[in-house]
């Protein structure tokens, strides 16, 4: 089992480096040449730079069991295709019974805004939504071992 982060601006790379070193378990950091990034107890993979480049070579190294950490609901999808465990950013683990709602909702919010609609971003991150995926993501690396 190994962890592969989507690490364009991912906010919890540390979080899940601290987790996986007590657990001794291998991290994947992919970026592309615009996020670049490098952490001890980490390998970083960096690829060009162009649209779901990055998400298309992870999702090319991940293998059954694996856990990929991301906020993209498409690579989201792809790893669970691949029966990899799929967790978000904030903790929320992606089931085959969530991913076509979300990506239903990603794909309407895309068609709002093509149309001239405007969304409000994210809040901002909270210490809580930090615990709530160091929780998850400890939870799953206990039960998986």
């Amino acid at each position: 089992m190994k962890i592969l982060i989507d690490a364009d601006g991912c906010p919890v790379v540390d979080i899940a480096l601290a987790c996986a070193k007590k657990r001794g378990v291998r991290v994947l950091l992919i970026c592309d040449t615009a996020h670049e990034l490098q952490r001890d107890g980490a390998r970083t993979i960096t690829v060009d730079k162009g649209a779901d480049s990055a998400d298309f070579y992870l999702v090319n190294q991940v293998d059954a069991g694996d856990i990929v950490v991301t906020q993209d609901y498409g690579l989201a999808a792809m790893a669970l295709a691949k029966q990899a465990i799929a967790l978000s950013q904030n903790g929320m683990r992606y089931t085959a019974d969530n991913i076509d709602a979300l990506l239903l909702a990603r794909h309407t919010a895309r068609r709002f805004r093509r149309g001239g609609g405007r969304l409000k971003g994210p809040a901002k991150r909270t210490k809580a939504q930090d615990e709530a995926f160091r929780k998850a993501l400890c939870e799953i690396l206990d039960t998986e071992e």
